[in-house]
């Protein structure tokens, strides 16, 4: 994959019939007289498509040119899971769908395998990156932690990230439950999701704690009102999103609950409504920071703080999960049941990592 200056990936143009039947199909979803509702909801799943593009030295070399699903992410996090229960098409060699079963036995059994992931570890400030031999060396019994490996940012699980994607996976499988005019093999989902907490400068004057952390909005609507008190100071924002602090009590006695009213705000005191934080435990976390200076460096303890908020009452995360690779789509008047039973399969998988 190359990167265009504009912004867009160029995904070179395989053999035929591989690259032909790719570039058939994104010309079919994307063509501007399109007025079939399968193929046009289908667009809302895919990367956007901009046409073939070849450079000007060689004309003979073809690109798709493709949405950069990553573009909008400060540190994105990326993982590639083929799904479905054959990576074969239906027209595929004895010797083709040989090769293909003994690089993945288990994908008959399970329906998806893991092609590789990039994630960002906040505490290192350094990406993890896990080849396609990682995900085959997966067995049932270790998918699930395998799987979990891309959502932990070596301090904490990104709950809110993998209930976003969820959410995001049964939208897909929506689609393909309303739909027998396509079966896709060999075909993968692309997650996305932002990988930096995005610190940033905290003006007391005008700014609350909650806009700046994503403190969920429905969490605002309560009648208990936390206060700043001065107990923790930002004193500003470095570049890449680090932050530094002074801590000069505990945070568990900082977010300590007030009946307070909001004339309060006037004073310079940062308030923030919230309703029964002790029922999510949110800031079980918070014990751990206690008269510590943290000089300038990204604040691990906090960072942890605000990972733990739970997933259901958290905003939704910068989440993308787009079908990408379709040398191998074919018209069809079935559902696409192996599709579906990988769909299935990994969602299963991911609420099984949330609810653990």
């Amino acid at each position: 994959i190359l990167q265009h200056p504009d912004g867009t990936v160029l995904k070179q143009l395989q053999p035929p019939p591989r690259g032909p039947r790719e570039q058939e199909f994104y010309n079919k979803v994307y063509d501007s007289d399109c007025c079939d509702s399968i193929l046009l909801e289908l667009r809302e799943y895919l990367p956007k498509y901009f046409g073939v593009w070849s450079p000007p030295t060689a004309p003979n070399d073809a690109y798709l040119k493709l949405e950069d699903v990553t573009c909008k992410f400060n540190k994105p996090c990326i993982m590639d899971v083929k799904i479905g229960q054959k990576s074969y098409d239906p027209y595929a060699s004895a010797e083709k769908i040989q090769q293909q079963v003994s690089k993945y036995p288990l994908m008959e059994e399970i329906g998806f395998l893991v092609l590789g992931m990039r994630v960002y570890h906040v505490s290192s400030d350094s990406y993890e990156t896990q080849n396609q031999h990682y995900g085959r060396s997966l067995t049932k019994e270790t998918v699930k932690d395998g799987i979990s490996k891309f959502f932990h940012n070596g301090y904490c699980l990104r709950k809110d990230a993998i209930a976003a994607s969820i959410q995001k996976i049964e939208k897909i499988l929506e689609w393909f439950e309303g739909q027998k005019q396509l079966n896709f093999y060999a075909s993968s989902l692309l997650f996305v999701y932002e990988g930096s907490c995005q610190a940033t400068t905290v003006r007391l004057s005008d700014v609350t704690l909650a806009e700046k952390r994503g403190v969920p909005k429905g969490l605002l609507s309560g009648g208990d009102i936390l206060e700043y008190n001065n107990n923790i100071h930002v004193i500003n924002s470095t570049e890449n999103g680090k932050i530094e602090a002074s801590v000069s009590k505990g945070l568990s006695k900082f977010y300590a609950l007030h009946k307070k009213a909001y004339s309060k705000r006037h004073h310079s005191q940062l308030s923030l409504k919230v309703e029964n934080l002790e029922q999510g435990n949110m800031w079980k976390s918070s014990a751990c920071i206690t008269q510590e200076h943290l000089n300038g460096n990204v604040i691990p303890q906090l960072e942890k703080v605000f990972c733990h908020m739970p997933a259901e009452i958290k905003e939704s995360a910068n989440v993308e999960v787009r079908m990408i690779d379709f040398a191998h789509v074919f018209p069809s008047n079935t559902k696409d049941e192996g599709y579906i039973y990988g769909l299935k399969n990994l969602i299963t998988v991911l609420q099984n990592i949330l609810d653990n």
